[in-house]
């Protein structure tokens, strides 16, 4: 029996609006301990309350990512179209996909195989496009729905888990995980980004 995972509204990732911490799936504040802890030696010294200022500025940078940062896109609006298949993208969460253009924008997709046949394709989806002009990859990995970096993924082709356009790329952060899929769930093939060509996207048509 084949497997869907394309509900809407199953994940956290690129629905409208700013994200805030909390919806990425990491903590919107870090307390320091230093500064938790009772004061049990007289007052404090304006040099070690400013030290613990600039360590709690720090925590709270590190936990609470920007929107749109260097390792994450913005979040997709509602109204955003995968350009391959025309499919408002922010209702499919599970599978969501993005690419991020050397100027800032992006291009959303509602799957993995349309965003491998929009890069290997794009004289005929973006024909103002190249790609070198692409400067990174996101896509979710399929246990967790973690962004992760969709060059550096493993992707499983051929399993009975289908996409919101049906038989898809299953996107994976490690191997260990992608292989133990391919075992429960028919997987035929594991590809690395580099590896999918169009012959091998013709085979999920």
């Amino acid at each position: 029996m084949t497997q869907e995972r394309g509900r809407a509204g199953a994940g956290r990732f690129f629905s409208g609006g700013s994200p805030g911490a909390e919806e990425w799936g990491r903590p919107g504040r870090i307390r320091s301990k230093a500064m938790g802890r009772k004061n049990m030696g007289g007052p404090v010294s304006v040099g070690r309350l400013a030290i613990l200022s600039v360590l709690a500025a720090f925590l709270l940078a590190a936990g609470t990512p920007a929107s749109g940062g260097e390792g994450q896109p913005p979040r997709a609006g509602e109204r955003e179209k995968c350009p391959v298949c025309g499919m408002f993208v922010a209702k499919y969460t599970d599978f969501l996909s993005a690419v991020r253009f050397k100027d800032g924008t992006h291009a959303w997709f509602d799957g993995p195989k349309d965003l491998f046949r929009y890069t290997l394709g794009m004289k005929r989806y973006a024909p103002a496009r190249r790609a070198e002009d692409v400067e990174a990859v996101f896509v979710k990995d399929y246990y967790s729905l973690e962004v992760i970096d969709g060059r550096t993924a493993f992707y499983v082709e051929g399993s009975d888990v289908y996409g919101p356009m049906g038989k898809e790329f299953v996107p994976f952060g490690r191997e260990k995980d992608a292989r133990q899929f391919m075992k429960d769930h028919k997987g035929k093939s594991l590809f690395r980004f580099g590896e999918i060509t169009t012959e091998i996207l013709a085979g999920l048509q």
